[in-house]
């Protein structure tokens, strides 16, 4: 930083003129004073006023240790130093502030660090995205830093994308490439920053930068063991939709759909691990992202018996009003216009998160209409409908609870699977028992019922009635 460095040269003046006023004095001489102040003043300002220019070129000299000044603190700027200043360099990072700048030709994304971190930028398509992959960083971005838009980047979302690794996704309103990116250490009162600098392209250069990226995307692995040979019970695999950078919908309160169901889900897995019955697979069991397509592996991976996605719904404004839960059954065609809206929202999932999914989706369509047997449709209809029957004594249910349409996530053509809407979070009325623990707790005590019934009319031999084709 420049120096500001206090010139001895009055202190030293002050210290002459008394010892020559006290000589001048004791000698007897006459010294003529003035009416606005004496021969001193007038010395001292002399002399501050020529040492003066050697202290204010001190402060553009570099290198020089900065004054103190008693003034008033900036307290963001007391923040800033206080969460970058010794900040450890193990555990996570914190990512501290975001910020756009530039126009439709060129946009540059700053992010304040505690530290520097490791990092790759790149593209994808279908939406055209920017990805930036980060380690072991944590998020605490400031409320008025999550609607930044500018330039090129139309929007923006940010959260945990796999353990170890956090992801920021930039909606780009024009093809674009990622022209420079790279990590600043920390320097004088600026803290480590990663910078990432957009510009406008062609289609062509955009379709080719794409190629390349998708080398450099593979989706997660999600964690999940296959069953011991000796373990018999049969697999129920729960699925809380979204998380890490997905948060789902948001409700007119501070909680997400994806924190929600993620409560509903742990609350179901310990009830039914508690019967010693099934061995119970989470898709997730934290705030991490976990693809659509990665869902439906755990599923197939485990042998699983049964997959339970749990949502929470919402309507957008105007849309009108609705309440209460659904389940909903996969099928080809969706039941209403409201399911396929819904269907189509949920699909979206991985697109939100960047991932680029568009191979996969079509070969799990292949092989969901191609191959798909009756009796895993039947059976899952089976479930739905004992679900709704144990769901009313907890919550209220829709008008038409049980419905169907083209869910990507219930694509395992040989696991009975639904998904269940807990409400919407649109209607304050549903959203105000979502967030109550007593609530959410009744809800995984229903979940658990129909389950333990559905296990049960199984074991007794029951056959599902036959799903229309």
């Amino acid at each position: 930083m420049p120096t500001l460095q206090r010139s001895p040269l009055p202190v030293l003046a002050c210290g002459a003129l008394r010892r020559a006023g006290a000589a001048i004095s004791s000698s007897g001489i006459k010294i003529p004073t003035f009416r606005s102040g004496s021969v001193l003043a007038i010395f001292f300002a002399a002399a501050f006023a020529w040492s003066a220019p050697a202290a204010w070129a001190g402060e553009a000299s570099a290198g020089a240790a900065p004054a103190k000044v008693e003034a008033k603190p900036d307290p963001l700027k007391v923040a800033a130093r206080a969460a970058t200043s010794g900040a450890p360099t193990s555990g996570p990072a914190t990512a501290q502030e975001v910020r756009l700048a530039g126009d439709d030709q060129r946009t540059r994304l700053v992010v304040d660090l505690s530290r520097p971190v490791e990092f790759r930028a790149f593209t994808l398509a279908n939406p055209t995205r920017v990805i930036v992959d980060l380690t072991d960083v944590t998020f605490a971005f400031r409320a008025d830093n999550r609607d930044l838009r500018r330039g090129l980047v139309s929007a923006y979302r940010f959260g945990v994308f796999a353990p170890g690794k956090a992801r920021m996704v930039l909606d780009a309103s024009d093809p674009v490439l990622v022209d420079k990116a790279f990590v600043l250490p920390a320097q004088d009162d600026q803290p480590a920053r990663l910078v990432v600098e957009l510009v406008k392209t062609d289609a062509d250069t955009f379709a080719r930068s794409v190629a390349t990226a998708a080398e450099l995307a593979p989706p997660p692995a999600a964690d999940s063991t296959p069953a011991a040979p000796d373990d018999r019970r049969p697999v129920v695999v729960i699925d809380p939709g979204h998380g890490g950078l997905d948060s789902g919908t948001t409700g007119y309160s501070a909680f997400t759909e994806k924190t929600i169901v993620l409560d509903v889900a742990l609350a179901l897995r310990d009830k039914l691990e508690r019967t010693g019955r099934y061995r119970v697979v989470l898709t997730r069991s934290t705030d991490v992202f976990v693809p659509l397509g990665e869902r439906v592996r755990i599923a197939r991976n485990n042998r699983a018996a049964l997959f339970v996605s749990i949502h929470a719904d919402a309507l957008a404004q105007g849309d009108g009003q609705a309440r209460g839960a659904s389940v909903y059954t996969l099928s080809d065609q969706a039941s209403d216009a409201d399911a396929a809206h819904l269907a189509e929202k949920e699909n979206k999932a991985d697109a939100i998160a960047g991932i680029d999914s568009s191979d996969e989706s079509s070969q799990v369509a292949d092989i969901l209409f191609d191959l798909a047997q009756r009796e895993t449709k039947s059976f899952s209809m089976l479930f739905a409908k004992t679900l709704v029957g144990t769901m009313k004594t907890a919550a209220r249910l829709h008008k038409s609870p049980i419905k169907s349409a083209g869910f990507r996530v219930l694509k395992a053509h040989d696991v009975p699977s639904v998904l269940v809407e807990l409400g919407y979070m649109s209607s304050p009325e549903d959203l105000k028992h979502m967030t109550s623990g007593a609530w959410r707790d009744k809800m995984a005590d229903a979940m658990q019922t129909a389950i333990n019934d559905f296990f049960a009319s199984r074991v007794a031999g029951a056959a599902p009635a036959a799903v229309p084709q």
